[in-house]
């Protein structure tokens, strides 16, 4: 069967990124999905690409953080109640953290503010 076949919902279950181990564990600041330091690094944020974090690591330390409370793993984000009360019915299958807690760069917000887009995390 081609990709081409598969009702949408399925695809983007096929490409859900979780956490690859228990442990270092960080949500992204802006959509809240769990993955390690390493994932972020080795595929960035599959919701937020524009924050470009492969293969950079100060960007991943700057654009996630390890300050996060509770998960949800969400396999069909548009029609999960969780996911409309997270605010992550618009992204991709994943698991998110239900509270993240940090602050962007100056820069990085400015840059989200121009794009229109809200972020998740709040300051401690």
């Amino acid at each position: 069967m081609d990709d081409e076949e598969l009702p949408q919902n399925v695809a983007d279950l096929a490409q859900a990124s979780v956490p690859s181990a228990i442990r270092g564990i960080r949500a992204c600041k802006r959509c809240g999905i769990l993955k390690t330091l390493d994932q972020f690094v080795d595929d960035g944020c599959e919701n937020c690409p524009f924050l470009e974090m492969v293969d950079d690591p100060e960007k991943v330390n700057a654009c996630t953080t390890a300050f996060y409370e509770g998960q949800a793993a969400v396999m069909d984000p548009r029609e999960s109640w969780v996911a409309k009360w997270l605010r992550v019915d618009n992204y991709l299958p994943g698991c998110y953290a239900i509270t993240v807690t940090g602050q962007f760069d100056k820069e990085i917000e400015e840059e989200l503010e121009n794009r229109g887009c809200r972020w998740r995390c709040r300051p401690a």
